[in-house]
């Protein structure tokens, strides 16, 4: 049988299997009327777990349940590294993409999915201070990711007499398609097997990796956030616009829609980059791809921004958010599911580090005060409307499980500037429900950067499992 048969056959009985798991209500949420997921990517692994935001729409939901608000059990497994992409595949072996704190080494861990325990790790070539960041888990349970010399990877994870290995099992190289000094930002896989990707200084490709094939276009605008594709159309939002794109027969992106946003005076404190920070996020209460959603950068309160995919660039929604601090703003991509949007606010977050080249922040500090907001489409379809805002003080980017109606974070209290984050805020895993913004429960997990999760994201897996990335390795939350 031909490998693309093959690959084709697994992806439909992975999509089959996942369909005929989840239970007849894990489209509805316990506390609310949320869902359905985004389609089902056959390039990668299920969704919930294949990529940092859960799928390749970066809804931020999980159709799993997670560890609950009761008693919970927590364990850390230090690695030196941030780790902010933790994806698991079809045989519940947690893969995470992690970034030495010496040396700022991008590497793969491959943990025990019973304990949490390092199994196999594999360093690759190190590039710019966040590149690589951005990865997914493909349809046979490989890491998909761009290393520092811009070859794009498939990394498997194998047994051997002696435990695991991860091995590079396949390397595209792009660096011919993009300027030199250019990085990988973003990735994210197409419904016909090409793989998308957005560099540092806004070129935007597709590559053919049975094929060697890159065709690229140049938006001529920095991007410093992942890309989004479901079927028919991928999102990638510059630090002017958000771009709606298709591609020509050949692989060759073409834009459909541009929508410039405000992208404010400058970059805020608590931000990476000058203009957005979020990841657009596809959502809608029908097929799960009806709308695609970011924040602007506006000041002094960030904007939520809703787009009919099909209605071109006049959002549908334009509404403030945050808007019980003085000001607002994120680095996260927003949590998107049914009518219901749910942005966090990172303004004054205390970052320990920025990429090369940021510029000075506007104002040059402030305070972290955390907090949510959700916004939920009209019944129309044709504008939006504040549901709720929430002083929950996130350290981390919410997950909102479909299957428990709950929402999973990592809350932080304390002194939170740049040295407190580091050495004596308190960190807690904590859930909130989204019908209200309430919070549910708090478990105090630790002090400090051992257990700071640096606005990254938590993976729960089937079993109820919750893979937090911290600044220093990977906490595990189980059920009590």
């Amino acid at each position: 049988m031909p490998v693309r048969t093959t690959r084709a056959l697994r992806a439909l009985i992975l999509a089959t299997v996942t369909a005929l798991c989840l239970p007849a209500t894990a489209a509805r949420s316990a506390s609310g009327d949320f869902g359905p997921l985004p389609p089902q990517n056959p390039a990668t692994a299920a969704n919930g777990t294949a990529t940092m935001h859960g799928d390749s729409a970066s809804s931020d939901t999980t159709p799993y349940a997670g560890p609950g608000s009761g008693t919970v059990h927590w364990s850390r497994t230090a690695l030196a590294s941030a780790c902010p992409t933790v994806v698991i595949g079809s045989d519940r072996r947690p893969v995470a993409l992690c970034t030495t704190i010496f040396g700022r080494t991008p590497t793969v861990h491959l943990l025990d999915p019973a304990t949490g325990a390092d199994l196999a790790a594999l360093e690759l070539p190190k590039g710019s201070l966040f590149g690589g960041v951005y990865a997914y888990l493909d349809n046979t349970d490989a890491l998909v990711v761009v290393d520092g010399d811009a070859n794009l990877l498939r990394i498997g994870h194998h047994p051997t007499a002696a435990g695991w290995t991860l091995t590079v099992d396949q390397s595209t190289p792009l660096v011919a398609s993009i300027p030199s000094g250019d990085s990988i930002v973003g990735l994210s896989p197409g419904w016909d097997g090409r793989v998308w990707f957005a560099t540092a200084s806004g070129v935007i490709g597709t590559a053919d990796t049975s094929t060697g094939s890159v065709r690229t276009i140049s938006t001529g605008e920095g991007v410093q956030n992942s890309i989004s594709t479901v079927p028919g159309h991928t999102a990638v939002a510059t630090d002017h616009a958000l771009y709606l794109l298709a591609e020509a027969p050949d692989g060759t992106p073409t834009v459909e829609w541009r929508a410039p946003y405000d992208r404010g005076p400058g970059r805020k404190p608590g931000q990476l980059s000058w203009g957005t920070g979020a990841t657009p996020s596809f959502f809608g209460p029908s097929t799960g791809t009806e709308y695609v959603t970011i924040t602007d950068n506006a000041a002094p309160h960030e904007n939520l921004l809703v787009y009919r995919v099909a209605g071109g660039p006049t959002p549908v929604c334009t509404t403030p958010v945050l808007t019980q601090y003085p000001a607002s703003g994120t680095e996260d991509a927003v949590i998107a599911s049914g009518r219901s949007v749910f942005v966090t606010n990172t303004y004054g977050y205390p970052y320990p580090a920025l990429p090369a080249g940021a510029p000075a922040s506007v104002p040059a500090s402030a305070g972290f005060d955390g907090g949510l907001s959700r916004v939920d489409l009209d019944a129309d379809g044709n504008g939006c409307h504040p549901v709720w805002n929430s002083d929950v003080k996130s350290a981390a980017l919410p997950r909102l499980s479909l299957a428990d109606g709950k929402i999973y974070t990592v809350t932080v209290s304390g002194p939170t500037g740049s040295v407190g984050a580091q050495t004596f805020a308190s960190y807690s895993y904590a859930t909130v429900d989204p019908a209200t913004g309430a919070q549910l429960s708090s478990s105090w997990i630790g002090l400090g950067l051992l257990y700071n999760p640096l606005q990254m994201t938590g993976t729960t897996g089937a079993d109820g499992t919750l893979y937090q990335g911290t600044e220093t390795g990977v906490l595990r939350v189980t059920r009590g």
